[in-house]
């Protein structure tokens, strides 16, 4: 058996931004190249240097180390230093010094079998393609990637599968973007893991994207730093230390699946399934419990909201997690769901279990039934997307 990642990346390339600058000018992204500093992705109305496209494929760097890859039991490999020489060769060489499996389609099956992966849904590397505060061009440039995704995967002989970003802020346009994805042939899409500032997912104004969703059997994925605009705390460095923001990811998401929960979206839409992807889940099953005591305080005060119903059914009933080598989720995983955990490589980002992927699960399940280990890392992931 080997295993579906339920969870990868792509890295984007420039056709992802191709004419939007004809028509955004220098609002609009594009990739440009420095000598001596690779290629970036920028927009040159936000500043001159934007970021390095290096920063999408950290993981891939690891089979040019000259030496062995340290890391603990169950875990990932460590982390690379910034200052180590395959890191820098990344920054300074652009798309021409990555592995092809990330540039290339067709080849990224070369990267799986290293892996021991057979297939791999990739969600986006650039993240900032849903926060763009101009509501047109996020929809052009969302348009764009699903336009580019699609051939991408195309060339992969199978082994890819995309999911497509849709652009929220326009509800009306999101569902327009809904059918022609799913014309196109996708099996899944990705919106913001926070709802716009001003309209919560609760707004009836969504109601039709997610009916419509619903009725394609078509999950909707919210991932880590897929974010429809930047909360100050991530946006001032200075106010929040850095390894609280890490270790305290899933409070980004937390607000947001409240609003799914307990605020008429799920009961309005019972249908509707959710991938929560990149927080891992170790946390869930407390969290659960304190948002079901924390639901019915509130009903016996006000009952004038939506109908309560156990959150943990409706957890089970229509939401997945996505987990990478997070032993508290296995742990846990008969409170959250067993059938409702599928696990990702998270490649070629820094957090990625790559190139050891195959032994980061052998030990992780041990102890555990077989059963368990085929549902979380094949399984689940084939019955969800009609595999």
């Amino acid at each position: 058996m080997t295993a579906i990642s339920a969870d990868s990346h792509v890295v984007e390339g420039p056709g992802v931004f191709a004419g939007l600058d004809d028509k955004f000018g220098d609002e609009a992204p594009r990739v440009m190249s420095f000598e001596g500093d690779g290629d970036h992705i920028v927009i040159p109305a936000r500043g001159a240097t934007g970021v390095n496209v290096a920063r999408m494929g950290l993981a891939a760097t690891r089979l040019d180390r000259d030496t062995p890859l340290n890391r603990n039991f169950a875990h990932k490999p460590d982390v690379s230093g910034l200052e180590d020489e395959e890191i820098k060769a990344y920054f300074t060489g652009g798309y021409s010094a990555m592995r092809e499996g990330l540039t290339n389609g067709a080849r990224r099956g070369d990267d799986q079998d290293i892996d021991g992966v057979e297939l791999e849904f990739l969600y986006p590397g650039y993240f900032a393609m849903f926060s763009m505060p101009n509501v047109e061009l996020l929809v052009a440039l969302q348009k764009n990637y699903n336009d580019w995704l699609f051939d991408h995967c195309a060339a992969s002989n199978g082994r890819l599968q995309g999911l497509a970003a849709l652009p929220v802020q326009d509800a009306e346009v999101a569902v327009a973007e809904l059918d022609r994805v799913i014309k196109k042939g996708y099996k899944g899409a990705v919106i913001p893991c926070t709802s716009p500032a001003d309209r919560p997912y609760f707004d009836t104004v969504y109601d039709p994207l997610w009916a419509r969703a619903a009725e394609a059997n078509f999950p909707l994925s919210m991932h880590v730093g897929c974010m429809s605009y930047i909360p100050r705390e991530q946006r001032v460095n200075k106010v929040r230390d850095g390894i609280a923001m890490y270790a305290g990811a899933a409070a980004t998401i937390q607000d947001t699946l409240i609003e799914f929960l307990c605020r008429g979206v799920c009961a309005r839409h019972p249908e509707l399934t959710i991938v929560v992807a990149e927080f891992n889940a170790g946390w869930i099953a407390h969290w659960l419990d304190r948002v079901d005591q924390g639901w019915q305080r509130e009903v016996r005060g006000d009952q004038s909201g939506t109908k309560y119903q156990p959150v943990d059914e409706i957890w089970r009933r229509q939401f997945y997690a996505t987990i990478e080598d997070d032993q508290p989720a296995l742990l846990t995983r008969e409170l959250i769901g067993e059938d409702r955990l599928m696990w990702g490589s998270d490649y070629p980002h820094t957090d990625s279990t790559w190139p050891c992927s195959t032994a980061v699960l052998n030990e992780m399940f041990t102890g555990y039934p077989a059963e368990a280990k085929e549902k979380i890392t094949r399984t689940n992931v084939v019955e969800l997307y009609g595999l």
